[in-house]
């Protein structure tokens, strides 16, 4: 019943169903090799329950691998909520995560993802202290948005520099696709850099607010994809790389904050041979959970999560030159990088035992 795709060395998968509620959850821990399983809970209409669990486990994975390639100390995991975040959220739903995620004990750590803000993230944490991004407290991060949005501008940087070999994006065009949380504070990055800006959303307010604050252009959300721009960025859901919409892309470089980009790994080859530079997901917006991780760590220092955050520059240059050199698609060779990280981790530890 689990698409392969999906599970893949999964350490623990829970499904939590609270009647009173109206809570239906799933947890995926994915890999805790490197420290407590962390990563953000969605809450989503999804039309199954399959659908659900695969987002989760898929997710998860993806928050391993993120997580050793940002040099945190914790390992992937994941969480969605069924349901719909404009007319389902409750205090009595949240406290009901809350009580799931401690019922883990620790070993998954969950905060703000998509469809969830910082006051039900605060609703969360009066049933469980394994939650981060709470928008209080003696070392409280808050909304992690500014700072994902802050590693998308850094890796747009990055992947410009290396594809079109400039060091400013002054005069670029860029197509953001999604100006929620995180894609209207990357506007703001790119628009103070002279980035034309090009956008897409379904809320209108989301659209309104781009206009007036950055003049961009609207397009509708089936064009974003295709339009001429020098980069298109990603920020809505995932899966929107795949056989149609790359058949159609008029860019050079995809680089943006959405999880799970590629609809399957194969369109990473795909990208690659048609000469698009693709910067792996996981790693351009770790922005978010490496902030996160200064809160889980107890002590929140806000220089070290700004420096962790501009080495994103450094290590997708790393990527995308080891991606040339041995002329395979970036997606492959970061996800081979990320599992080598958490190799040595695991040997590391047999040896200790």
């Amino acid at each position: 019943m689990i698409d392969k795709n999906q599970f893949r060395g999964h350490e623990q998968l829970a499904y939590f169903h609270d009647k009173e509620s109206g809570l239906k959850a799933f947890i995926a821990v994915h890999d805790t090799t490197l420290g407590p399983a962390a990563g953000g809970c969605r809450m989503w209409p999804y039309a199954s329950e399959m659908d659900a669990l695969n987002d989760a486990l898929r997710l998860a994975r993806g928050m391993s691998y993120k997580n050793a390639m940002a040099g945190l100390p914790l390992g992937g995991g994941k969480a969605v909520i069924i349901a719909n975040s404009k007319t389902d959220k409750s205090e009595a739903l949240f406290k009901a995560f809350g009580r799931c995620v401690e019922s883990l004990d620790g070993k998954y750590i969950t905060a703000e993802d998509v469809g969830m803000t910082t006051d039900d993230i605060n609703i969360i944490a009066s049933e469980t202290k394994y939650v981060a991004g709470t928008p209080n407290g003696d070392h409280a991060s808050g909304d992690p948005s500014p700072f994902t949005a802050k590693g998308i501008y850094n890796g747009i940087r990055a992947a410009v520099k290396h594809k079109l070999g400039k060091d400013d994006l002054a005069g670029l065009t860029v197509a953001v696709q999604g100006v929620g949380n995180v894609g209207i504070n990357l506007c703001q990055f790119l628009h103070d850099d002279g980035v034309k800006l090009i956008v897409s959303d379904i809320i209108q307010d989301h659209l309104d607010a781009a206009v007036e604050r950055f003049g961009a252009t609207v397009v509708d959300p089936d064009e974003i994809l295709t339009v001429k721009a020098d980069v298109v960025s990603p920020c809505a859901l995932g899966a929107v790389l795949n056989d149609e919409t790359i058949t159609h892309l008029n860019t050079s470089i995809i680089a943006g904050g959405a999880n799970n980009q590629l609809a399957n790994d194969s369109h990473g080859v795909r990208l690659m041979d048609k000469g698009i530079l693709y910067a792996p997901d996981y790693v351009i917006n770790s922005g978010g959970i490496i902030n996160v991780s200064g809160e889980a760590a107890g002590n929140y220092d806000l220089g070290w999560v700004n420096r962790k955050i501009d080495n994103i520059y450094h290590t997708l240059l790393h990527i995308f030159e080891r991606a040339d050199a041995e002329e395979r698609p970036t997606n492959v060779v970061a996800d081979e990088m990320a599992e080598e990280i958490i190799e040595k981790a695991k040997e590391k530890k047999r040896t200790a035992a």
